[in-house]
Parts: C-alpha cells; structure tokens; sequence
C-alpha cells in the first residue's frame, strides 16, 4: 500500500503479497535456494516485491541471502545475465522468482544453455501483467506466474476518474488488488525434495 495513502486516490496490485505467495509456493515445492530477479531498486513494485519476497523466506526460517537477489533494467538481456551468474555463483540454486515475462524469457534461455530443465532442474515464476502483444503459452502456460491484468486495471482507473470528475467532493478511493497464482509448466518439486 502506498505510504501516504490518505493523500490521494490510488489502484495498485499487492505487489508484496503476490512475491510472498509466489515465494512460498516454491518452498511448498521443497526449494531453500530460490533467486530473485527484479527491476531497478528505485521502482515502488521493485521493492515491494523484494519485500515479499524476503517475508516468504523468513516466514518459512529461511536466511535472505543478498548474493541471490539482483535487480535491473526489465529485460530478457538483464534476466539471462543475472540467471548465468546465479548458476555460476550457486550450484544448489533450484528456483527463481521473476518480476516479468521479459526478464523470464531470458532466465528460460540461460537455464536451457546451462543444460538444465525448467520446470525440473530449475523452478520459474514470473510475473505475468497480462498482456495482449507478450503472452505466456496456450492452454497451459509456460510460465507458472502471478498475475494481474494491466487492461483491467485501466479501465478501473478510467471509471474512477470519470467518477471523481462527475463528484469532485466524494471520498478518495483507494484500491489494493489481489494477484492469482497461475499454475505453468515451469515449475516443479525441489530436485532434492521428497515426492
């Protein structure tokens, strides 16, 4: 939720939330090593992100370890780096949570050059904004992700403009939405976890 929330109307995803449930999912699955690739620090959704993230992994006693946390400039360029650099850094590394399909097409891509699988070697999930021009498969997606939509969210955010220009004197509205979990094929138990 954004810190002066009182002074303005807002909609925004819980972008904490959704990386802790994301997280969480992965230790459900018997990962302890899980990466995080993000946007810049200076990104609001960035550091709340990071922040779910790192409350999934204590909620769970496990040690936030900054040598697997980067963040950066939200492109396949900057996943697949960062990814080659984990698995270069962390032989035990089995899953990694991503800030956007972007960034995942990239760690798909180092992790497939690493010679390992995903989905069994290494665990992935993104976050997917639902967009129409970058999708993430068919009928079962290739990436297990959570999920918002952009569109839903704009045609909110036109409502409650038009709302606030037709009643200038109502209440400011401020609205935190739930991300989904949406289960793909890139995700899996632990190698070392028992089935």
């Amino acid at each position: 939720m954004p810190e002066a929330a009182t002074d303005y109307a807002w909609l925004d995803m819980d972008n904490i939330r959704a990386f802790m449930r994301a997280t969480e999912f992965l230790l459900d699955l018997g990962h302890q090593k899980i990466a995080l690739i993000t946007g810049h620090k200076s990104m609001d959704f960035a550091r709340r992100r990071r922040i779910g993230f790192e409350e999934g992994l204590r909620a769970h006693g496990i040690s936030v370890e900054p040598s697997l946390m980067t963040s950066g400039e939200m492109t396949e360029t900057f996943g697949y780096q960062s990814t080659k650099r984990f698995l270069s850094l962390n032989k035990a590394l089995t899953a990694i949570l991503v800030s956007s399909i972007l960034l995942a097409f990239g760690v798909q891509c180092a992790i497939s050059e690493a010679d390992l699988q995903m989905g069994k070697d290494i665990s992935v999930v993104m976050h997917d904004d639902a967009l129409s021009y970058l999708q993430n498969g068919g009928v079962v997606p290739l990436f297990t992700s959570t999920r918002s939509s952009v569109r839903e969210a704009g045609r909110r955010c036109a409502e409650l403009l038009i709302e606030r220009v037709n009643s200038p004197i109502d209440h400011l509205v401020q609205e935190l939405w739930e991300a989904e979990l949406i289960l793909g094929q890139s995700t899996g138990r632990a190698p070392s976890a028992p089935s």
